[in-house]
């Protein structure tokens, strides 16, 4: 009966404006970064994911400067196993707990896409990629256990004596979110981490999907859009106007980047849509932006009171928090927290004085 946490995912600027443009690359505007991590921190937004892409400046420094800026609002660090060593990257989040008070946590992802690993360097395959990250979880964690000095041998990683003389602060460690909808990224998920995080689906494909994850011990997190607005013709004309002149050659694109991924959570994400009738999953999923966006675009659309039902759906189906965007995401960020997280505290708060009633 915990109340739902609710995360942000900070834009590459002040965010897309539209579902169907191009992304924004190119620049950084780390000023509009900033101011929009400190309003996540006034309105009470539990965590802020910071995504890794070719296409998007690192997460790591980013997240360096960001708690410097912020006060409460925690960090989900999104970051692939295989491009930093285990044992600097222990050393580099063991330092960023200490400037920020422990608001980091971290979203592991083995990796979507066969060409955009080949970037880095990078040339193993689905199943090989999650066994690297199984190792470079566990050389995690027993650091973080304080194994010292730590030796390891294994398939992917070989350590001599490794030592870290800066702890995690207060001996702790990170929160985990492991991403993926294989058999085998669930497996990852209970073994090492606290929450298997996935793009979205109905709440009922959630509770089917989710069963292992639960019956095994991990939380589960749903990474999707939303798009609330005070009553349901205004919600929907926004849908429409969201759609108007697409970015056609952008959706070329990511049909083109789907059909070499390797990935079960984004091929799963696109079949969803495929069969989503005139583009809704249900009367408040729509799917209409996946073709461009991706799996992630999955939005829940609806006045506020709508939304908040819906989401404490999920949140029946065992979902145990959520990270959003929208279109643009700091006006739907704001319009979430004023007007629909309110509600689903107050059907949180009736649901609890039912159980112990």
């Amino acid at each position: 009966m915990r109340p739902l946490k609710i995360h942000w995912c900070s834009p590459l600027d002040s965010g897309q404006q539209k579902a169907s443009e191009k992304y924004h690359s190119g620049s950084l505007d780390f000023g509009g970064i900033v101011d929009f991590a400190q309003e996540a921190d006034d309105l009470g937004m539990d965590s802020l994911l910071m995504g890794i892409s070719y296409h998007m400046p690192d997460p790591f420094p980013m997240i360096g400067a960001l708690v410097r800026a912020t006060e409460r609002v925690k960090f989900i660090l999104a970051y692939r196993p295989g491009l930093v060593p285990p044992t600097l990257f222990t050393q580099i989040v063991n330092t960023i707990s200490w400037m920020s008070d422990k608001r980091i946590a971290l979203n592991l992802v083995a990796g979507i896409s066969p060409d955009e690993q080949a970037f880095y360097g990078d040339f193993l395959d689905h199943d090989a990629r999650y066994a690297r990250t199984n190792e470079f979880l566990d050389i995690l964690h027993r650091f973080w256990r304080g194994e010292s000095p730590l030796t390891y041998k294994s398939d992917h990683y070989h350590i001599e004596n490794a030592q870290l003389g800066l702890p995690y602060k207060d001996n702790e460690r990170p929160r985990i979110y492991l991403s993926g909808a294989s058999a085998v990224a669930q497996q990852t998920a209970i073994a090492y981490g606290d929450c298997w995080l996935r793009y979205g689906d109905t709440p009922e494909g959630i509770t089917l999907a989710s069963k292992p994850v639960l019956d095994g011990g991990c939380e589960v997190g749903i990474r999707m859009h939303i798009l609330a607005r005070e009553t349901r013709e205004e919600a929907l004309a926004d849908v429409e106007a969201m759609m108007v002149n697409p970015d056609e050659k952008h959706r070329d694109w990511v049909r083109d980047f789907v059909a070499r991924c390797d990935s079960e959570a984004v091929k799963t994400s696109f079949r969803l849509a495929d069969k989503a009738p005139k583009d809704w999953l249900s009367p408040m999923l729509w799917s209409g932006a996946v073709a461009y966006r991706g799996g992630p675009a999955l939005c829940v659309v609806g006045t506020y009171r709508e939304v908040a039902e819906y989401l404490v759906e999920y949140k029946k189906a065992g979902v145990s928090e959520f990270i959003f965007s929208g279109w643009p995401t700091r006006d739907e960020m704001r319009r979430f927290c004023n007007h629909v997280l309110p509600i689903i505290r107050q059907l949180e708060a009736a649901q609890q004085e039912q159980v112990l009633v």
